[in-house]
């Protein structure tokens, strides 16, 4: 077993974690390791709305960045997913990583700046982007032999890690916690150009992007993913899509990914900002809707054991002002950070 912080990014503690050195966790758990060359990344939503569910605009749109996605210096790694919003609307978007700031910048300024800066179809489109540095964020997968998201372009998986099934694990496992609160600081500010709105966030915004996976699964095992968590987790997630800013959540988007055709995979993932990682915290241990989430899923693994077959995984994030990039051309005003507002 060893340290959710990989030994380059390792330093005297200020801040003790949350659990003793001799705590063992109850299952096995991963995390994402990078090549120590890589001090930061990039997350970046590129994303469309429509009051019609597939318009035809839409999946031509995406259809478009998808193919810029593979011009020079395009991301080593994108995803696509689709849900219906707090208002009805489709949103149908695909999320990119990098793990070289200064290709994705060349590839931005050629394929992606104009991405939200010309109304040419009709449709609401968004672009969401965060570089933060790899002190900031941290992965957990509950086998080590599938990536998601920013786990994509890691160069493996750490062994079975210490820092996990406890409150708070999420926060031991970022190596910048060793000696910061990653408090927030600062309000977000805007800037408008007619149909287009520019946001900059407060000081350490939080993003988490929590996943399931449940294409391996079969029989009894996944009529009770089907019939006795995933329900429970639908409505966590709608808790935080409609009324989420009453514990800190600025919008939740609860997503079927799917593939380049945009056909439906058996995968879902809940993204979602928050106004700090402490509200994330406290919404987690202690709101009824994700402590029935938690329940349904223990109650799940506790049947299943070792034997179960769906996966799970998450990234959380915690950006600097600096480090953030929002901007909506014609979306509704509870899109993403526009709640902020």
């Amino acid at each position: 077993m060893e340290s959710a912080i990989p030994a380059h990014l390792q330093c005297p503690r200020s801040r003790p974690r949350r659990v003793p050195d001799d705590y063992v966790p109850p299952y096995p758990s991963f995390v994402a390791r990078h090549a120590p060359t890589v001090q930061r990344v990039v997350m970046a939503y590129f994303g469309v709305q429509s009051p019609t569910p597939r318009a035809p605009a839409a999946e031509a749109a995406l259809a478009e960045l998808q193919q810029r996605f593979g011009a020079a210096n395009g991301p080593r790694h994108w995803d696509r997913a689709r849900y219906t919003d707090e208002a009805g609307h489709d949103n149908v978007f695909c999320t990119a990583y990098w793990d070289d700031p200064s290709r994705f910048d060349a590839w931005f300024a050629a394929h992606g700046r104009d991405w939200t800066r010309t109304a040419r179809d009709g449709l609401g489109r968004f672009t969401e982007i965060l570089q933060p540095d790899v002190r900031y964020y941290e992965t957990l997968f509950s086998s080590p032999d599938r990536s998601e998201g920013i786990a994509t372009l890691a160069t493996g998986m750490s062994d079975v890690v210490m820092e996990h099934a406890y409150w708070g694990g999420a926060r031991d496992r970022m190596p910048a916690s060793q000696t910061e609160a990653m408090e927030p600081s600062g309000e977000p500010r805007i800037e408008r150009d007619g149909a287009r709105t520019s946001i900059t966030g407060h000081g350490a915004l939080c993003l988490i992007r929590s996943g399931q996976d449940w294409s391996d699964t079969d029989g009894d095992e996944r009529r009770m993913y089907q019939h006795d968590v995933e329900p429970v987790l639908r409505q966590g997630m709608d808790f935080l899509r409609d009324r989420g800013l009453e514990v800190g959540c600025f919008a939740n988007r609860y997503v079927t990914v799917e593939d380049a055709a945009g056909r439906p995979l058996e995968k879902s993932y809940g993204m979602s900002w928050w106004k700090s990682l402490a509200k994330l915290e406290r919404w987690a241990e202690s709101h009824p809707t994700h402590v029935a989430i938690f329940g349904a899923a223990m109650k799940y693994l506790s049947t299943l054991g070792p034997a179960a077959k769906l996966r799970l995984y998450h990234e959380v994030t915690v950006a600097r002002a600096d480090e953030q990039f929002f901007e909506y051309l014609n979306c509704h005003p509870r899109t993403g950070m526009l709640r902020a507002l």
